[in-house]
């Protein structure tokens, strides 16, 4: 068994990199994807949210007419106030908790599986302690990096609507802010085993996948035969 960590600033490709090792049968998980399951109505995490950010004044209505948690108007609040950590406090915690149940599950049926987290966060939320000791639940890290500039283009590239200039301008300075918000790749790339700079093609991408498999792969094996042979004193 083999837990990897998965991670990268907003709009680095991480979700394409996960894809290609999952085609290549490494289990992964998303930690937005879980956050999203864990925000819906009737969960803990949900009526948490409400309660903290709706006691503020200056707070808008965080919910849409089916109940849903308006998400949107929850980053913006959030990211325009300073209380994003806030935020992470509640959200954090859960999240970690249900990854590691997932994990748990994962290995008790396959025991040699290699299992993937995809979050962007994996170092910040050990620096704001939203999650400490978040990095060290790995075995081995992974970086994807990409230049701000294809970054900000594939941010404001989501979705089908066609964007007007004062929009694509809007969005381009929310992809700015968040980024802002995260540690730097130079931060980040002495804290990971492996970096995947993901700028160029997708058969770029693939070689980069493929011969990091192979290495996690060997680390899987090295450790299953440290814990399968006795030590002796």
């Amino acid at each position: 068994m083999l837990r990897v960590g998965l991670t990268g600033g907003l709009a680095s490709g991480k979700s394409t990199v996960a894809s290609l090792f999952a085609r290549r049968g490494v289990h992964t998980l998303n930690a937005d994807q879980i956050g999203r399951e864990l925000m819906q109505p009737g969960q803990p995490v949900y009526d948490a949210i409400l309660a903290h950010f709706h006691g503020y004044p200056d707070a808008p209505q965080l919910t849409l007419a089916d109940e849903q948690l308006d998400r949107s108007a929850l980053a913006r609040y959030v990211l325009s106030t300073g209380k994003l950590e806030e935020l992470s406090r509640i959200v954090h915690p859960p999240v970690v908790a249900e990854q590691e149940r997932r994990i748990q599950r994962i290995f008790s049926s396959d025991p040699d599986a290699i299992v993937m987290v995809e979050s962007a966060l994996i170092f910040e939320a050990d620096r704001a302690k939203t999650a400490p000791g978040f990095s060290r639940r790995f075995d081995k890290l992974i970086l994807v990096t990409a230049p701000e500039e294809v970054r900000l283009a594939r941010y404001t590239s989501r979705g089908s609507k066609a964007l007007s200039a004062e929009e694509l301008l809007a969005l381009q300075e929310d992809g700015r802010k968040r980024i802002a918000m995260q540690m730097t790749d130079p931060e980040k790339t002495p804290l990971c085993d492996f970096v995947i700079e993901n700028a160029g093609s997708l058969e770029h991408l693939e070689t980069e996948v493929e011969t990091i498999l192979k290495q996690l792969q060997q680390e899987n094996v090295r450790q299953k035969t440290e814990r399968a042979t006795p030590t002796t004193r």
